[in-house]
């Protein structure tokens, strides 16, 4: 039974990265996009388009993730999300604190702030999903 359930764990954890994967560099790309300060109407329109791709895409993967997982990968996929979602806001406010300062301009750090924030979710959870065993 217990080697069933590793092969479930291994499974989920492999679905989510494999997931993942192009929706992380869907961001990147956004990320990439949203950095000139002075876009084209053409460039902006783009940038909207693959930020809101990004979007969807962040939305699918959770649905996906969530429907494969067990009770236990849940709650540890919650607690992660938690985490993450908790250094996200810290991030978003020194960014805006910053960017009233004149230091930084934010529109170049959201989605960079937002790409962290999941890529700390993505590793607690797999490190906790791994140190559980």
């Amino acid at each position: 039974m217990a080697k069933q359930e590793d092969l479930a764990t291994r499974a989920a954890r492999r679905a989510v990265l494999i997931d993942g994967l192009p929706v992380s560099t869907l961001g990147i790309v956004a990320l990439a996009l949203g950095s000139n300060p002075h876009p084209s109407a053409g460039q902006r329109a783009l940038w909207i388009a693959v930020t809101a791709a990004f979007s969807l895409a962040v939305a699918w993967v959770l649905v996906r993730a969530f429907r494969r997982a067990d009770e236990y990968l849940r709650k540890i996929q919650l607690e992660s999300m938690a985490i993450a979602f908790a250094a996200v806001l810290v991030a978003l406010q020194v960014a805006t604190v910053l960017d009233a300062a004149g230091i930084i301009q934010l529109h170049q750090l959201a989605q960079l702030i937002l790409l962290g924030g999941m890529a700390i979710w993505f590793g607690l959870a797999d490190l906790r999903t791994r140190l559980h065993r």
